[in-house]
């Protein structure tokens, strides 16, 4: 039997069916982002409908927004102006009639590289999406660590120098700080251009500053590092590093390992595998 994973972005939905560890089928459609929420709601129903739901064993849905685990219900959704309180969990056991889980986007990636990814057998693992913003995910023993409010793994929004950690730690660091966009710097950077590879370079301090708060806070064995950021990673790994070394406890560094995300469909994955956790309580 096997499991649907729903990824909700401000920009497309995917839904996905994950069978044997692999995505077997894969349908996407543009988000009505300035639609009603029944809008919004209506285009999931349709990419569901083209699946055999009544075969799968859960559905898990992944989010941008704040989450109310146990009922399900989301929150002010990034780029979706009408989804401020959504009962989501009830409208999909509703219609499909399947036990499903809804969850926080990063947190489902997070889940994704630990049971498919680079995160595999280890933990503490932390799973950090470094693209417009900041966030991660935490996994303990094979369970994401979602915390009371489903806020675990927000370490972006820690304060940083006059504001934020997720203000210079990506994409918004280009923006905020240097008045360009990461995808135009990366662009520079991979011409030879240096002033734009120095930019990258300023991002991995700040980065590697975060991650030390990442290190006190969790002690994870791995961190993987997800987001469209990371395909700059060859620019600002060495001042990430060289930031991690005045961490206080250098054996820590010594069993610490650190990987970008190889993963392909990781928030279709990730949400498919919150299904695990209401089989293993079944």
């Amino acid at each position: 039997m096997f499991r649907i994973g729903i990824d909700m972005g401000g920009t497309n939905i995917r839904a996905a069916i994950v069978e044997d560890r692999a995505v077997r089928v894969l349908h996407q459609e543009p988000t009505p982002a300035e639609g009603t929420e029944e809008e919004v709601m209506a285009q999931i129903f349709a990419l569901l409908d083209r699946m055999p739901t009544g075969q799968a064993a859960t559905i898990g849905a992944g989010v941008p927004s704040v989450v109310d685990v146990d009922n399900g219900i989301v929150y002010d959704v990034q780029n979706v102006p009408s989804w401020t309180e959504v009962p989501l969990k009830a409208r999909l056991e509703e219609r499909y009639g399947v036990p499903t889980v809804i969850q926080n986007d990063a947190n489902c990636f997070a889940l994704a590289e630990y049971h498919y990814g680079s995160g595999q057998g280890q933990s503490p693992m932390v799973g950090l999406i470094l693209g417009t913003g900041f966030a991660g995910g935490i996994v303990v023993d094979g369970t994401l660590l979602s915390g009371h409010n489903c806020g675990a793994g927000e370490f972006g929004t820690a304060p940083y120098k006059d504001s934020i950690y997720e203000h210079y730690c990506a994409g918004q660091f280009f923006e905020r700080q240097h008045n360009t966009t990461g995808k135009a710097a990366f662009e520079r950077a991979q011409n030879g251009d240096a002033s734009a590879q120095s930019l990258f370079a300023e991002m991995g301090t700040h980065l590697g500053r975060a991650l030390k708060s990442v290190l006190y806070a969790i002690d994870p064995a791995h961190i993987v590092l997800g987001g469209s950021v990371r395909h700059a990673y060859s620019f600002f790994e060495e001042t990430m590093w060289e930031e991690l070394e005045s961490f206080a406890y250098p054996r820590a560094l010594d069993n610490l390992t650190i990987e970008i995300s190889s993963l392909k469909h990781a928030g279709v994955l990730g949400a498919a595998a919150l299904g695990l956790q209401v089989e293993d309580r079944g």
